[in-house]
């Protein structure tokens, strides 16, 4: 006879970085377990060094790290943790991105830039990441970047049925903030059986984050619209397109984004402007100073938790959007 077989069972272990340990909290005590005790030392020079407490061996390790400010230093952490998930000798390592950074970077708009999305998954197949997962990616091809099974799980239904309980399912149109969201907005008007709208922005492509022209298509006169994007940056797309509803009649005007970034004056062009709403997830923290009477923020971990419990039985994670 050749060979041993060991007598042990599969392992689950979640790892966390230092950026959103609430959510991975959340998500640990969803699954019944406990993050597993890592030590982090950031040294004068800015470099993170990093140990985790207990023996990963044989491990199905998942690492939870949301991508969030600073954003580089996110990236970086979490490459850091799956080269020492490698060196330990886990069994398989899966990244768990519920946000990915470099997202919006996943082509080429002009000659001479990066495709900066694509980098970063190839930074984490080549420390040793065997599967990623990630949440309400910019594009759906982002898949394709990474050289392994990519989980692409959708914040929808969470987002969709809380704005259910909110409104009448007759008075809404599901709008999409730009040509690049139809498709996740169609997603959204078979959720919600509404009819769908499309706000066509035309961008200056000298200045980032700045809209100079929006024209609705669709009827949104006397309809409570809802505006459906999978992350609110600086806020003033949204606020711009929440404008040109307004203009078109609209009677409300909701917001659903996966993503809160909530960079620089958003949460005050948001809680300024005529929106009654912003609902968000809990991909990323949001700090107090960045908070706001009209932002609601559920929860992604229950959703999180079934998909890692379903890549570790060896189950299906399509099911749970079935």
């Amino acid at each position: 006879m050749t060979g041993m077989k060991a007598t042990g069972q599969k392992q689950l272990m979640l790892f966390s970085g230092r950026t959103h340990p609430a959510l991975a909290e959340e998500v640990a005590k969803e699954l019944g377990i406990e993050v597993v005790p890592t030590r982090f030392d950031t040294f004068a020079n800015g470099e993170i060094f990093m140990r985790y407490l207990e023996s990963v061996r044989g491990s199905d390790a998942f690492v939870i790290q949301s991508h969030a400010d600073p954003v580089n230093e996110s990236i970086m952490e979490q490459l850091i943790m799956v080269d020492a998930l490698k060196r330990a000798s886990a069994k398989r390592i899966t990244v768990v991105t519920p946000i990915l950074g470099y997202a919006r970077q996943d082509k080429k708009h002009r000659g001479r830039e990066p495709i900066s999305s694509r980098l970063v998954t190839d930074l984490f197949r080549t420390a040793g990441a065997d599967r990623m997962m990630a949440v309400d990616l910019h594009t759906d091809q982002i898949q394709g970047f990474f050289d392994g099974p990519v989980d692409h799980l959708f914040a929808l239904p969470i987002l969709a049925d809380h704005i259910a309980s909110q409104v009448d399912h007759a008075e809404i149109t599901v709008v999409s903030p730009d040509a690049g969201r139809v498709r996740t907005a169609d997603r959204w008007a078979d959720r919600l059986g509404a009819p769908l709208a499309i706000i066509h922005k035309r961008r200056d492509p000298d200045v980032a984050n700045q809209v100079k022209v929006h024209e609705v298509v669709g009827e949104v006169k006397d309809r409570v619209c809802v505006l459906v994007d999978d992350m609110i940056d600086t806020g003033g797309t949204i606020v711009k397109a929440s404008e040109a509803l307004f203009e078109q009649g609209a009677k409300k005007v909701l917001v659903a984004a996966t993503h809160g970034v909530l960079s620089g004056p958003a949460a005050d062009r948001l809680q300024n402007s005529r929106i009654s709403e912003v609902v968000i997830t809990n991909t990323l923290p949001v700090p107090e100073e960045r908070a706001f009477e009209k932002l609601t923020q559920l929860s992604i971990a229950p959703l999180v938790a079934r998909a890692i419990n379903e890549v570790f039985t060896d189950g299906s994670v399509t099911s749970l959007f079935d």
